[in-house]
């Protein structure tokens, strides 16, 4: 049995020790009755609140027993936090949710609303268990069907059939202030009949509504598994499958696939959040922002309901939420102090003082502790309570029903203001942090008693027990029941296949299919020329670009974002000073008179608050193109790019997407105004991110293309792209001497954006005589000095062939492979940083496939670029490259 683990403060002995002195009532009370004379529960429905609570306490039992002989992985438990199942039956089982590592409880119940209520499951065209069917149990007029397995006391009789439940109502589902708690015994509705993944460890697309789009054909899931109803809890079982899974990493976990114990599942309605260091905050932001932007175009009639398409560009997108959802967003109490929690924080009571609703509930869940770090008596109460903008409200979550009571209120107020609030749970921590944590190292015996008498499960069966509802005995019962088939299901987990190799691992990290983008770019197109002329003619004051003669980069980039957001409705640009200024640089300029303020506007003055609109916009179901004002402020917010944004498709194994285009000015090269956080050429870092797509438009005639590439990739890859705009290149027109114009270019006709469409990962290359002596490979602001080191080459007989990399993840490899091939001598011109810098991986590629040539590297100082002419000491020149093929050249 899991009561057999030893545990730190033997948690499972006091609880029976608990269980065991609690006098019965005088009277049994009608579980259909309310759990006390004012309560807003019936004691049906705090039994439920029990189960819930009992099931993640197994939970967090197993972990140590699956821990103790090296088959389980992952040990931060839910013990003390189990509260918080009060705030799940508070919620709609379609509020999305992004919740805390110790949200055990809270994910059991969710399972059990939806599983109770189908039809309240989230967008059901995304269901992450396809396999899913109605309850056998159920008859067709919906009469209960007597379950013979499910008893109070677990006792059995003599010939070992079970006997009834007297403790449980027929129907315990009651309506609260438009909350819903279920009664578990009626949701085996959701139960599964079949594996819905494959069993030979092949991790399973977690999101049916794009099988249809699959390149490939894949093979269907196959195996099968008992009902929850033979499990004997209901549709707890299935919740606690669910995470004994994650536990020993394995592949058919249903949200992560094994890659990481995480809370999520797309039909419940939980987004998979990786760290909860309140880095997922400002997602949450994002999502409330986008939940209520969509809601006011349900409102406007321009989306018909949930699972609806919305647009008719490449980037349609499902709405996965109902309208009136609200977004909730958990964390521990040590994370208020987290940078990200502060911006998250202050963008809603930024927006919500500009009058502009944002429908989000934080929870913090405060246990006083942040591992061993605490939190200052009272601090996280008076930070909260100063959150302007932001509604306060306080619960103790060891009292069930005060918890439920406070949480629906606050659901209900931010569901009917559409405004954000926090909601403060005081809650413990029981068995330490982890598995490896000895908190008697930084807690006193005293404390630790304290909260043991705290213990959040103790007093829901306390409750239960006064009120007549259940003895102390039938609760141990259930607690025994549920922690055999708990026990009984970490042992059938414990024999399924891990992921297999590193294909397996990388497969749902950053899907690409060109063949699939090309068709859109050609689609926009046809829709540009077609049916949409007329609205693109409107929108370019009857001028379209093409007529508008030659371009610069920062023009060309203007007009591509001009006919993307023509083609996706539901695309939005934002950041700092992009609408009514129209960029520092203006390059936005103009897009908010053409589209309007709700989907070209300014941000505050904070990178990790316009990452993470991005990033919830994304995820609700918007074509996000965030402005990062330069490079260098990248850096202040990059986690939002690594931990968030590229682990989402990962970590969920497609069921949940953000894609995003991240436009960033950087990059060195600006005259008369620099200093390093102007003239910032690190890329090092994004480079670095796995399945990030890293694009650098160096002329007019590449950067329409690979913009509208980017936004195709994004719509329908849910590919995170950050389109890295030279700022020195922005209004350059000459390439050789003043007045040529040869690095201006003409914006192509929507007819012609076929043939110049360029696919991710594809370079272009530039002859310059014969281009049979030497080739050159760069990016950036050093396509256009490598070509004038070539002109001066060509004078000395030398034929050079430029490589423009374009795409700096993934490296077009192919294209470096084969025209270095051509020459035998490569110049690598890497305008960033020697060290971390771009060469190194061209070089690596070259070294990777075998090349025998010669090959030399001209990049920049491992310096910060200092203000002024002091910058060309340390940045690539013309001159330097042409030194560089020198001297490769006389080898």
């Amino acid at each position: 049995m899991l009561s057999d683990v030893t545990t730190p403060q033997d948690l499972d002995d006091r609880f029976r020790e608990t269980l065991a002195a609690l006098p019965a009532a005088e009277r049994r009370r009608d579980p259909a009755d309310p759990v006390t004379d004012d309560a807003p529960l019936t004691g049906a429905q705090v039994l439920d609140l029990f189960d819930a609570q009992v099931t993640s306490r197994q939970l967090d039992l197993a972990g140590r027993w699956l821990r103790s002989f090296g088959e389980g992985f992952y040990t931060i438990g839910s013990a003390g936090h189990e509260g918080n199942a009060a705030v799940a039956a508070a919620l709609r089982p379609t509020d999305p949710a992004l919740l805390h590592y110790r949200s055990g409880a809270f994910y059991c119940l969710r399972a059990a609303q939806a599983a109770a209520d189908p039809s309240q499951a989230a967008d059901e065209t995304r269901t992450a268990d396809p396999t899913r069917t109605a309850d056998p149990t159920w008859a067709a007029d919906e009469t209960r069907i007597v379950d013979p397995t499910r008893t109070a006391d677990a006792a059995r009789t003599a010939d070992g059939t079970r006997i009834a439940d007297p403790t449980r109502a027929a129907d315990g589902t009651r309506i609260v202030d438009d909350a819903r708690i279920v009664d578990p015994a009626r949701t085996a509705a959701a139960a599964r009949i079949a594996d819905p993944e494959p069993t030979d460890g092949r991790p399973a697309d977690r999101d049916p509504g794009s099988t249809a789009d699959r390149e490939m054909s894949e093979p269907e899931p196959s195996g099968t598994e008992p009902t929850a109803a033979a499990d004997g809890f209901g549709a707890y079982a299935e919740a606690a499958r669910d995470v004994l899974r994650g536990m020993v990493a394995s592949s058919l976990e249903p949200i992560a696939g094994g890659r990481h114990k995480v809370f999520g599942r797309a039909d419940l309605a939980i987004v998979p959040t990786t760290s909860t260091i309140a880095s997922h905050l400002p997602r949450a932001v994002g999502m409330g922002l986008a939940v209520e932007r969509l809601r006011r175009l349900d409102s406007a009639g321009r989306r018909t309901g949930v699972g609806v398409r919305v647009g008719s560009g490449a980037g349609a997108a499902h709405a996965p939420w109902p309208p009136d959802a609200i977004v909730v967003c958990s964390f521990g109490d040590a994370s208020v102090n987290h940078a990200s929690a502060t911006a998250a924080f202050n963008t809603a009571g930024w927006y919500d003082h500009a009058g502009l609703r944002i429908p989000v509930l934080f929870v913090c869940e405060d246990n006083g502790l942040g591992i061993s770090v605490r939190s200052p008596e009272g601090w996280v109460a008076a930070t909260l309570r100063a959150k302007p903008g932001i509604r306060y409200f306080e619960a103790d979550g060891v009292d069930p029903v005060g918890t439920y009571v406070v949480a629906a209120e606050a659901a209900a107020w931010v569901r009917r203001n559409r405004r954000p609030a926090v909601l403060h749970l005081r809650t413990v921590r029981l068995m330490g942090h982890a598995g490896a944590d000895a908190e008697s190292a930084y807690r006193g015996p005293a404390e630790l008693a304290e909260d043991l008498d705290r213990d959040p499960v103790a007093a829901t069966a306390r409750l239960l027990v006064e009120a007549g509802v259940a003895t102390g005995e039938e609760l141990l019962a259930r607690y025994d029941e549920t922690g055999w088939q708990v026990r009984r299901l970490a042992e059938e987990v414990l024999g399924e296949p891990k992921l297999a190799s590193a294909a397996d691992v990388v497969s749902a990290l950053a899907p690409r299919r060109p063949v699939r983008v090309a068709r859109a770019v050609a689609d926009a197109a046809a829709r540009a020329s077609g049916p949409g002329a007329g609205a693109r003619a409107e929108a370019f004051g009857g001028k379209p670009p093409e007529l508008a003669g030659p371009m610069t980069l920062a023009q060309s980039i203007n007009s591509a974002l001009a006919d993307g957001m023509l083609d996706h409705p539901q695309m939005a640009i934002f950041g700092e000073d992009v609408a009514a200024k129209g960029g520092v640089y203006g390059v936005t300029k103009g897009l908010r008179d053409r589209f309007g303020a709700a989907r070209v506007f300014d941000t505050l003055l904070d990178e990790t608050s316009v990452l993470g609109l991005g990033l919830g916009a994304g995820l609700a179901g918007m074509l996000p193109v965030p402005e990062i004002q330069y490079l260098a402020y990248l850096h202040n917010a990059e986690d939002q790019l690594r931990g968030e944004a590229a682990t989402m498709r990962f970590f969920s194994q497609g069921a949940f997407r953000n894609p995003m285009v991240l436009r960033v000015a950087g990059l060195a090269y600006q005259e008369g105004f620099g200093g390093h956080f102007h003239n910032d050429n690190s890329v090092a870092v994004l480079r670095d991110v796995p399945g990030l797509v890293v694009a650098v438009p160096a002329r007019p005639d590449d950067a329409a293309p690979m913009l509208r590439t980017c936004l195709a990739s994004a719509a329908v890859d849910g590919s995170v792209c950050v389109f890295l705009e030279p700022i020195a290149l922005y209004h350059t027109r000459d390439l050789y001497a003043e007045g040529d114009g040869e690095w201006l270019a003409g914006y192509p006709e929507p007819g012609g954006w076929v043939a110049e469409h360029v696919p991710v990962g594809r370079a272009r290359v530039y002859r310059v005589g014969s281009a049979d002596d030497l080739t050159i490979i760069t990016f950036g602001n050093g396509v256009r000095m490598s070509l004038r080191a070539a002109a001066v080459l060509a004078e000395e007989g030398v034929g050079t062939r430029v490589v423009d990399l374009r795409w700096l993840a993934p490296l077009p490899v192919a294209d470096i492979i084969r025209e270095s091939s051509a020459t035998g001598r490569v110049l690598v011109v890497d305008e960033t940083r020697r060290s971390g810098g771009v060469g190194e991986g061209v070089i690596a590629a070259l070294v990777d496939a075998g090349y025998v040539g010669a090959a030399r590297r001209v990049a920049g100082v491992d310096s910060f670029v200092p203000l002024g002419p002091a910058a060309r000491h340390v940045l690539v020149s013309a001159e330097a490259i042409t030194d560089g093929a020198r001297t490769l050249l006389a080898r």
